[in-house]
């Protein structure tokens, strides 16, 4: 009889130990090392003709591989495609996450009951009882009669059920009950989120089935678990949005099959999420007087623009260290447009509080803000209303040059569909066609954005 290996895992890192120990020398953490019991591997036969046999792939030249398009079915939802790439390719493993009440179960209950008028669909709940399913559905008015349920939390018995059922697309929700039975630790600890998803993962890649795993998050908003969680699925998202907004945003942070960054809109509504056509124009509910601070900028989200208003508050501070507050956008680049601005722009703030704040609860990451952002506290600090129709967007660099921003024309071109007459731009993405109805002022200096506007 053949021994059991075991292994000593680190539960909050996954980090693997040849013995036991107190301490974790990965993440320092105390008495999180526990045994694990290995499965054992499938001996090697001695006949190398026979164990050859026994494998299922070929080798094939790089150039013989097919490049047909890969076989892809709707979700449902324009937006879920969107972030998914076009819809959803049968065999992948789908990872979806977000924060407790941010529509996860909602939205993959209205995706599967609108999946099951066309095809065999598996919802698998570990956290909720059959009935409270029923009972969302029913609220949510959505059609039933096709969607088949399962509540079960071994991965071994989801599978052999998934196995007999012959399903295209399965439901996990969610990973974190999920167990098996040769781990020895509880359900949700590292190890068990580990071989629970490598489990599923592989059985949906052989049996070519659509896998959407559910996964909760932890305290600061990254997915809970190892980091090889992320690393063995195909498509990583995340459901965003605050309990006090009815908006909720569908980001993907990672795609094997299609753009990564891609966002989707959706709304909260008695009937469950509704996808947002034109998102650019939730963002932009603007006051109908003018007020200073205030100017819209263009983002570039995955494959398509998106038009965001940019506010900022500047006002002498009391305090002997004036306050930098940003909401949406990196505090350090606040900070070094700051200086910019004193070294390049002949403003000095030294003694002013500024605030940022990028309305929607759009969180910026790409550097096309920073033109948007001076020309908000610049607004803000000599109390000068900018013009409604006009749209900025450019990075900025320490020497006080505007630099250009990728997809400049598509950007413009999108401020100009939604009525902006006056661009402000890097002076290598103004088009050299002019637009009908659109003045497009080209900057390649700080000191000529600022002349611009003042």
């Amino acid at each position: 009889m053949a021994k059991n290996k075991t292994a000593f895992v680190c539960n909050d890192c996954g980090a693997d130990f040849p013995r036991w120990q107190g301490q974790c020398g990965e993440c320092k953490a105390w008495n999180t090392i526990t045994e694990v019991r290995l499965g054992t591997a499938p001996k090697r036969t001695d006949n190398l003709a026979g164990y050859a046999g026994q494998t299922s792939a070929q080798v094939q030249v790089l150039n013989a591989i097919d490049l047909s398009d890969l076989p892809r079915f709707s979700a449902g939802f324009a937006e879920f495609d969107r972030v998914l790439g076009g819809g959803i390719v049968p065999g992948s493993a789908i990872l979806i996450g977000g924060e407790p009440g941010a529509g996860k179960s909602t939205l993959l209950l209205q995706t599967m009951c609108t999946l099951a008028e066309q095809m065999n669909a598996l919802y698998i709940t570990g956290e909720e009882s059959l009935q409270q399913v029923a009972m969302r559905a029913h609220r949510l008015e959505l059609k039933t009669d096709k969607l088949k349920m399962l509540s079960e939390t071994s991965v071994e018995n989801i599978c052999n059920i998934a196995d007999r059922e012959k399903p295209k697309i399965m439901v996990i929700d969610s990973i974190q009950v999920m167990h098996m039975a040769d781990v020895q630790s509880a359900p949700g600890s590292v190890s068990q989120v580990r071989e629970s998803a490598a489990y599923l993962t592989r059985f949906a890649k052989q049996n070519h089935v659509a896998m959407i795993i559910v996964g909760h998050v932890t305290k600061d908003g990254s997915l809970a678990g190892p980091k090889v969680l992320e690393h063995c699925i195909d498509c990583s998202i995340m459901l965003e949005g605050s309990t006090d907004s009815r908006f909720r945003t569908l980001r993907g942070h990672k795609n094997r099959f299609g753009a990564v960054n891609e966002l989707g809109v959706f709304a909260m509504t008695g009937q469950g999420l509704k996808e947002v056509k034109n998102p650019s124009a939730i963002f932009l509910s603007r006051q109908e007087e003018q007020t200073s601070g205030t100017v819209v900028m263009v983002l570039w989200e995955g494959t398509r623009p998106l038009l965001v208003e940019v506010q900022s508050l500047v006002d002498y501070s009391a305090l002997a260290n004036p306050r930098r507050v940003a909401v949406g956008a990196d505090h350090n680049r606040l900070s070094m447009l700051l200086a910019v601005l004193h070294r390049h722009g002949g403003l000095q703030m030294n003694d002013q509080d500024v605030f940022i704040n990028i309305v929607g609860g759009v969180k910026v990451s790409e550097t096309s803000v920073d033109l948007a952002l001076l020309l908000a506290m610049v607004s803000s600090f000599r109390d000068k209303a900018l013009p409604r129709d006009l749209v900025a967007f450019g990075e900025i660099g320490l020497s006080g040059e505007i630099r250009p921003v990728p997809s400049g024309q598509e950007r413009i071109n999108e401020a100009a569909k939604h009525g902006f007459r006056k661009a402000i731009v890097p002076m290598a993405n103004k088009p050299k066609e002019p637009i009908e109805g659109m003045e497009i002022i080209g900057v390649n200096t700080l000191a000529q954005a600022l002349e611009a506007i003042l």
